[in-house]
């Protein structure tokens, strides 16, 4: 069996590939039902289906994809914290400005009684590049 930290690494990945691919079903997969995400500005997002309804909504407008690297992962239990430095980009449907944010951000993962990690909690600190 791979050791936790791999497979957060692999989790990482997946996250990646399935939002770049528009792929919800994918992404709810690698959620907690009660999942949180903490953006500059906004409320928290609570649950999957919060974040189902904001990345539809995006989809519709731009392609998604992301670079992600890992500066640190500590598993404790069946918790782990993941911290990354990510750059998104944003590319428009319809044509218009690429729009990338990037900066760091903080995830708190949880292991499910199945053995997978799945995000649980995640604190972004991503601002527009200049």
């Amino acid at each position: 069996m791979q050791n936790d930290e791999q497979s957060i690494r692999e989790l990482v990945t997946e996250w990646q590939k399935a939002a770049a691919a528009g792929d919800l079903s994918k992404l709810l997969d690698l959620m907690a039902e009660d999942v949180v995400f903490y953006v500059v500005g906004q409320p928290p997002m609570r649950g999957r289906e919060a974040f189902a309804t904001a990345f539809r909504a995006a989809v519709q407008q731009v392609r998604i994809e992301s670079t992600a690297t890992i500066e640190e992962i500590h598993v404790t239990g069946n918790f782990a914290h993941l911290a990354n430095h990510l750059t998104v980009t944003m590319t428009p449907l319809q044509g218009g400005p690429i729009m990338r944010r990037s900066g760091y951000t903080l995830t708190i993962l949880r292991k499910e009684p199945d053995g997978r990690w799945v995000l649980y909690r995640d604190a972004n600190m991503l601002a527009p590049d200049a």
